[in-house]
């Protein structure tokens, strides 16, 4: 009976502690030092929040950066690659399907340069940051839509590059 007490004693006192001092603790601490990280990286556009910069969206505006592709549509309720395999006929199709979208927003690329990160999509299928390479692919479209300077683009890649951490992961471009 005295286990059984002890039990009960030691599970109320841990529960109370992982489950709302430490959460508490957590919560605090985030919000006092990142608190806009907390937040979910809001992004704010005449006043609205209009997305986080931690979620790609969807982009139909050829005037406009192109993310990686999503197996859930930038649906963040659904977070998650498509889980298809390599031979899998779905797969093909849909990379098959990426790469006619490419070609089409981007006739200046040839096809054998079109990167697998172009045409596939991330793990998670939200990941906002493109690669280097798919970001100056698009220059020359977004120069011709916009009337922008290839060169004005160029400087923004350079600037949004986020350069390999300790010389080990990629680069990116978080546009």
């Amino acid at each position: 009976m005295v286990n059984i007490i002890r039990s009960i004693r030691f599970t109320i006192v841990f529960a109370v502690i992982l489950g709302i001092f430490y959460p508490l603790a957590v919560l605090g601490i985030g919000q006092w030092f990142f608190p806009w990280q907390a937040n979910g990286s809001l992004v704010t556009f005449h006043h609205h929040k209009v997305g986080s910069m931690l979620i790609a969206q969807a982009v139909n505006q050829p005037g406009l950066f192109q993310p990686r592709p999503s197996a859930v549509q930038y649906n963040a309720d659904g977070s998650g690659g498509s889980n298809l395999g390599p031979t899998n006929p779905a797969l093909l199709k849909e990379i098959q399907q990426n790469i006619q979208k490419i070609e089409k927003q981007n006739p200046n690329i040839p096809i054998q340069e079109i990167p697998t990160s172009m045409v596939e999509s991330s793990a998670s299928g939200l990941d906002p940051d493109i690669t280097l390479r798919d970001a100056q692919l698009q220059i020359s479209r977004i120069a011709q839509t916009t009337g922008l300077s290839k060169n004005w683009l160029e400087q923004l890649i350079k600037k949004d590059t986020i350069h390999p951490t300790f010389g080990i992961w990629g680069c990116l471009c978080s546009m």
